[in-house]
């Protein structure tokens, strides 16, 4: 089956129509070239475990009988490390036939290790809507390497709309990714490792916090090119390649692909339409890789596949570009941690 992905003001209409709904209004920050930021409710449900609610069920009947106490987030609050909270969002879907959806963390839940998954109501995998689906949307949140605060209305996450299209199937376009272990970063860092600290990140204070504190900037010898990876540890790395996305398409990253190895790449996997355009020197944008392996040590080579992009095709092109009508902090990004830290 081929699809089409909706743009802003598509989402803006739908918004408009009542397709998406939410108790407090839609702000027009939250609209993105292919995508819809999702904001937490006023209170989380600490539980023991993940689970998916499955067919019949919802998710409250679930929380009544897993949560062990709940979170009031009228007022920020700390989300620990590695402890699994359910958050009721504020936006709610109903969704005509024929359009289903997709979840994902934002860029910056990625690159602060927060784990980020939507579920539904009959729920039988994560981050996924069916078509027609009509009910109310919630994420599981799980800091893994830093306990951060968060609050009502924050944005973990995102949603992008897809819609059946009447015409043969087509095979989507994809991309192979690498990733560069070639020093470009003064101080010739080639990557960022996660340290072991308590210390909290409010996700609302942009800028605020000294990298040093958090990361641990790891430079390689010269001529050396690869790196040791190990188990549980969480990297941020830099693609080799330069990645632009067309107006007329929107991209994915495949999470998590067998083929290289047992490591997980990029967990906010969303990528815009305008991502990556050339600037006046003519410089691309490379991604940014969130990376964790497991089980065992993973040497990571220079120039190494550790990836696919997906690219599928708008429904029309959005009358917003990333890096170009938006305020976008990762255009033209090398290696970079998130907006943060500086």
């Amino acid at each position: 089956m081929t699809f089409r992905i909706w743009p802003s003001q598509k989402i803006r209409q739908a918004a408009a129509d009542g397709v998406i709904l939410a108790a407090i209004t839609i702000e027009e920050r939250q609209i993105q070239p292919a995508s819809l930021d999702l904001r937490l409710g006023n209170c989380a449900y600490r539980v023991p475990a993940s689970f998916l609610p499955g067919k019949a069920r919802t998710v409250e009947e679930r929380l009544a009988t897993l949560a062990t106490h709940q979170v009031d987030l009228s007022r920020p609050q700390v989300l620990e490390r590695n402890c699994v909270h359910i958050i009721p969002l504020v936006e709610r879907v109903k969704l005509p036939a024929g359009v289903s959806a997709r979840a994902n963390p934002k860029s910056s839940s990625g690159r602060l290790d927060i784990f980020v998954r939507l579920i539904t109501d009959g729920g039988v995998a994560f981050d996924e809507i069916p078509d027609g689906y009509d009910g109310p949307l919630f994420a599981e949140v799980v800091p893994r390497s830093f306990p951060v605060i968060c609050g009502v209305g924050a944005k973990l996450c995102q949603i992008r709309f897809r819609e059946q299209a009447d015409e043969p199937r087509a095979v989507p376009r994809t991309m192979a990714v690498s990733i560069n272990l070639e020093p470009t970063e003064p101080g010739n860092v080639v990557a960022y490792r996660a340290r072991r600290t308590s210390g909290l990140i409010d996700i609302d204070r942009i800028g605020a916090y000294r990298r040093s504190d958090f990361w641990e900037p790891i430079v390689l010898e010269p001529g050396q090119r690869e790196l040791v990876l190990d188990p549980d540890d969480f990297y941020i790395m830099a693609s080799l390649e330069d990645i632009a996305v067309s107006p007329d398409e929107a991209s994915e990253m495949i999470a998590y692909d067998t083929s290289v190895g047992e490591v997980r790449v990029h967990y906010a996997g969303f990528i815009d339409p305008g991502f990556g355009a050339p600037d006046a020197n003519g410089r691309g944008s490379k991604i940014v890789l969130e990376v964790r392996c497991h089980d065992v040590p993973f040497i990571l080579e220079h120039a190494q596949r550790v990836g696919t992009l997906l690219f599928e095709k708008m429904t029309e092109r959005p009358d917003v570009l990333y890096g170009q009508d938006l305020k976008s902090n990762y255009q033209g990004q090398g290696l970079k941690l998130s907006k943060h830290f500086r």
